[in-house]
């Protein structure tokens, strides 16, 4: 059975690679962004607790799946579970072009337009991903991956093969 939890910077292609493995595998897919935020006018994450009891409920319900998404602090929880991650760790510069790419997500907004509307908010967002300390931040990624003791495998840009794979 398994159990897969995709991460890495906003736009390295997480929801991609997990559609794929969906399709080809049969996985539920849980991506972390529909579970993370309170549906108010202005973002707000929603308590960890609450997430992870939406992780919690998504793992008992499914016997094969696939989990995807740029929170570590998710992540970690959804760890516990999994046997096997990989970690997108592509150039922001990739991300960047990626996010100007990026078809119409409706599960995350209304509309192309709206989506469209926080391109260049999204566009630094990415461009920080160095700088930042946080849970959705490079560093906090690499703490991740290395922290993993079970299958791993890390991808340096969309066409490379597998950088390290443990």
């Amino acid at each position: 059975m398994r159990k897969l939890i995709i991460f890495g910077n906003s736009s390295s292609g997480k929801s991609t690679l997990a559609n794929a493995f969906k399709q080809k595998e049969n996985l539920a897919h849980l991506d972390l962004d529909t579970i993370a935020w309170q549906t108010t006018a202005i973002p707000t994450r929603k308590a960890l607790d609450e997430s992870k009891r939406d992780i919690q409920t998504f793992i008992n319900t499914h016997s094969q799946w696939v989990i995807e998404g740029c929170y570590s602090d998710l992540l970690a929880i959804s760890m516990l579970e999994a046997n096997e991650i990989i970690y997108l760790n592509y150039p922001i510069k990739t991300c960047i072009n990626n996010a100007r790419n990026r078809p119409w997500e409706p599960h995350k907004y209304p509309s192309k337009a709206a989506q469209d509307a926080n391109l260049e908010r999204l566009v630094e967002w990415i461009g920080q991903y160095d700088a930042r300390d946080d849970t959705f931040s490079r560093c906090a990624h690499t703490k991740l991956f290395n922290g993993y003791t079970g299958k791993k495998s890390e991808y340096d840009n969309p066409n490379s093969s597998v950088i390290s794979e443990r």
